[in-house]
Order: C-alpha cells, then structure tokens, then sequence
C-alpha cells in the first residue's frame, strides 16, 4: 500500500480521494487546474467555460493566501461555500471582507488540520476550509456539506445563461 504523505497524527485523505467522490458522486461536474489548485466545478454539458464553483483543492501559499501556511509538506486545504445560515451555525457571524492580502477577523488558527473553520480569504462569502481532514470528517461532516456547496453550485448555474 502506497504511504500517505498526508499525514501528522490522525490519517489524512488523500486530494485525490476527494476529487474522486467528487466525480463519482456529483452529476455535472469537472476538474479544473488552476492558481495552484485543483478545482470542482458544476458545469453541466460543458455550457459554461469553467463552470461554478463546489470546491477547491489548494496545496500552496498564494500570493493573497498564506494564512493556513500550505507551503508545508504534505499540507492540503479543502474550501468549499455553504449556505449563509450553514456558516453562521457552524461559526456564529459572517466576518466582513478583509483587505487585500489580509484574512477575515475571525479568531481561529487557519494551520491546524482537520478542523473545520472559515475559509481565511473568502469567509465573507461563507466559504469554509479545512487541511488535511480525516477519513471520518470526511463522512460524518463534511460530505453533508460538500453536498450543501453542490446543490448552492447548481442553483448559481441555472441562473447563469
């Protein structure tokens, strides 16, 4: 068996592994390679050029996004939008936009792994993350909501012309 280089104290999934329950349990979605992530996008018959946005994969530093210190070694963060009300239950407000280069001002640690927390840069627009989730974070919570993101993703697509 090939060894996770994902790992710290508790088991990691593998990017991949999301990306593959992605593609084989959400209709209508694609990859996308870009900025230094990978990207999953609804985008049903190919209509639109990229498609709208379920989650990102994200294994480095940007230059706008170094918070969550990803440039470490086996480091990965999944980010994905929830519903408003999703956000303000699972972290009490919606924080304001910060300024460029700068994370929202909300009181967490960006780096720690398999914690569900708001996404540093995005979590304006309810966006959440978390690096290096277990294989159970991964089934009791977070597939609800990567569900919550691709139902969210398909409404903004029917939107779009």
């Amino acid at each position: 068996m090939e060894k996770n280089p994902y790992t710290e104290l508790a088991e990691s999934l593998l990017p991949e592994e999301i990306i593959e329950y992605c593609k084989n349990n959400l209709s209508d979605v694609c990859t996308v390679e870009s900025w230094g992530e990978t990207g999953i996008f609804y985008n049903p018959d190919n209509r639109f050029k990229r498609g709208t946005y379920v989650l990102t994969l994200k294994n480095k530093d940007g230059d706008n996004d170094k918070s969550s210190d990803l440039n470490r070694e086996g480091v990965f963060r999944l980010n994905f939008g929830v519903k408003k009300e999703t956000f303000i239950r699972l972290f009490g407000n919606i924080p304001s936009r910060p300024p460029k280069g700068g994370i929202v001002d909300m009181n967490f640690d960006y780096t720690k792994r398999n914690t569900l927390i708001p996404h540093p840069v995005y979590g304006w627009m309810s966006w959440v993350s978390i690096l290096n989730p277990s294989p159970e974070c991964f089934e009791t919570t977070l597939k609800p909501l990567i569900k919550e993101s691709y139902c969210l993703a398909v409404q903004k697509a029917k939107k779009r012309k």
